[in-house]
């Protein structure tokens, strides 16, 4: 009972009411339509007098009476004791169907706000607070979804707020920093291989540093870029695959692309989800391998599949890569860079677009990542 849905328990409970009902009523109808053709029976008998007396009940069975009498009589009888049950179970079959119809009707408010609950995302809260034009019983309901929706704004607002206050903040003592120790090093070039090692562990370090705070700063700022231009997809891919070029020729990548398709968008935003896409598979294919971007238009959706060829991710982390600073392997990802925020920011700029992506399918010979986007 616990898995069936509200229509479908109305509707039951509504058919079982039915059933008892009619049953009762059934019982009831007959008994009175039996005593009332035992009536009739009597009358019957004492007109013919066929005991001489008054009679006080009709016996189908006794062989004093006429049998064409009892014929008529036990064959009414049979009749209407079918004819009620058969009404009983069409009442029940009819009311049950018209229960899981008005029921149907009842839940539609319900409907709705389940629907709407499964639209809310932090990029469109402000448009998720639901109307006072509600059923009653669903009021309450409302009122507290809102009031969640206004908290939930606030907190996102703050997060946004205190990551960018963080970024700018770090932005200028890091600069100053990558400055001064590429300063040194200009003017130290024979110094110690310890010294010299220090030095660029500490290059290495602010610079990922230095890449975080960007990263942070860009996605505090999502929100204020609009997202109303209408975007190629193909000549977009083709720049992607160009500026990636060095660093694929360097690991020793073939970069293809094929397909086009138009979406609305930012193109600054759209560009950059298809760098951070196609970089990770750069960074994590195989040698000697290949990555591949192909576009193409499905109904109202575009879809973006970027295919590398790399050693997979698990099926328990496919979900959680696109959290920030998640890393399946800090080891591996220490070896191949970047700060766990790329896939993250693709993530934040899909959905600020509308549309999804998740990871298509993954194994020990490579990963295809699959962005859905509107068309309109």
């Amino acid at each position: 009972m616990k898995r069936l849905s509200l229509q479908w328990r109305i509707t039951l409970m509504t058919a079982l009411v039915l059933c008892l009902t009619c049953v009762l009523m059934n019982c009831l109808i007959g008994y009175l339509g039996m005593r009332s053709m035992e009536s009739i029976g009597i009358g019957l008998t004492a007109r013919d007098n066929i005991n001489g007396g008054d009679p006080t009940s009709f016996d189908p069975a006794s062989e004093e009476i006429d049998h064409e009498l009892t014929i008529v009589v036990s064959d009414a009888q049979g009749s209407f004791s079918t004819a009620s049950w058969c009404i009983t179970a069409a009442m029940t079959l009819f009311g049950g169907i018209l229960a899981y119809f008005v029921s149907g009707c009842a839940l539609r408010p319900l409907r709705s706000f389940a629907t709407q609950v499964e639209n809310v995302r932090p990029d469109n809260l402000a448009d998720m607070k639901i109307t006072e034009d509600v059923p009653s019983e669903l009021g309450r309901c409302s009122a507290s979804f809102n009031d969640m929706i206004d908290r939930l704004d606030e907190g996102f607002a703050a997060q946004r707020q205190f990551t960018g206050n963080a970024a700018h903040e770090l932005r200028t003592p890091l600069a100053l920093m990558q400055a001064q120790i590429e300063l040194f090093c200009s003017e130290h070039p024979d110094a110690q291989p310890d010294t010299a090692s220090l030095l660029g562990s500490l290059q290495e370090q602010t610079e990922r540093m230095s890449q975080m705070t960007r990263t942070l700063l860009e996605m505090s700022e999502l929100c204020s870029v609009s997202c109303n231009d209408i975007i190629e997809l193909a000549p977009m891919v083709e720049e992607v695959l160009t500026d990636l070029s060095p660093l694929a020729e360097q690991r020793g990548i073939a970069l293809t692309c094929d397909g086009e398709a138009q979406v609305p968008g930012s193109d600054t935003l759209l560009y950059r989800m298809l760098f951070n896409l196609t970089e990770n598979a750069i960074r994590y294919s195989r040698s000697d391998s290949t990555v591949s971007v192909s576009v193409c238009a499905k109904d109202d959706r575009a879809l973006v599949r970027v295919e590398d060829s790399g050693p997979g991710i698990p099926s328990q982390y496919q979900k959680s890569v696109f959290q920030p600073f998640f890393r399946i392997d800090k080891s591996r990802s220490r070896t191949y860079g970047g700060v766990g925020l790329g896939l993250s920011l693709v993530w934040e700029i899909v959905a600020l677009h509308g549309g999804t992506i998740e990871v298509e399918k993954s194994s020990e010979n490579g990963t295809t990542m699959l962005v859905t986007l509107p068309r309109r």
